[in-house]
């Protein structure tokens, strides 16, 4: 029997672990036909103008390396000269806050006491003020280059701990961002 609930406890620690935290969007030319593209080139950066986390030697490699592998998986190839399509990335990091909120529970010592006999923790909850933190953002774009207009945008967003794990994490988050590619 405890052989089981390790076993099962190990599954969901694996499984919690495999979660991702980070959420992606997508938006496109919906009637396009994206099979018609068959090489890429790459624009600059675009400057979003927010912490500079992302604009860096090491961040820069981790999304261009990461995403010539994924576009070369899905049968694009890569050309200075005339491509037809180029791709783009945007980094946007946000200073945001959020309400932290504390469930006061009731036991011996008063609404905020210390013993709770029967493990009660109920009870409302109180807001204990705002929590402030980062949220950073990668967007990669792709503009066809006869008619000089976005085609196909796709976005991976969460929460920055460390610039130094957020960097890291940026090959998995452009996996994440390409594959939401139109697949036709």
């Amino acid at each position: 029997m405890k052989m089981r609930w390790s076993l099962l406890l190990v599954g969901m620690l694996v499984f919690l672990g495999a979660c991702s935290t980070y959420k992606y969007n997508m938006t496109r030319v919906q009637e396009l036909n994206f099979s018609q593209y068959k090489t890429y080139g790459w624009l600059p950066p675009v400057d979003s103008l927010s912490k500079s986390y992302f604009s860096n030697d090491i961040a820069r490699e981790n999304i261009l390396s990461t995403a010539n592998k994924e576009l070369g998986a899905r049968g694009l190839s890569y050309s200075k000269d005339n491509p037809d399509i180029l791709f783009r990335y945007i980094t946007i990091v946000n200073n945001k806050s959020r309400m932290v909120y504390s469930n006061a529970g009731f036991g011996w010592g008063g609404t905020w006491g210390w013993y709770r006999p029967w493990g009660y923790y109920g009870g409302p909850m109180y807001p204990l003020g705002k929590e402030k933190y980062r949220y950073a953002h990668l967007i990669i774009e792709a503009l066809d280059t006869k008619t000089k207009s976005v085609i196909w945008q796709a976005r991976g967003s969460g929460e920055v701990r460390t610039p130094e794990k957020s960097i890291n994490d940026l090959p998995k988050i452009v996996k994440g961002i390409f594959k939401e590619y139109p697949q036709n």
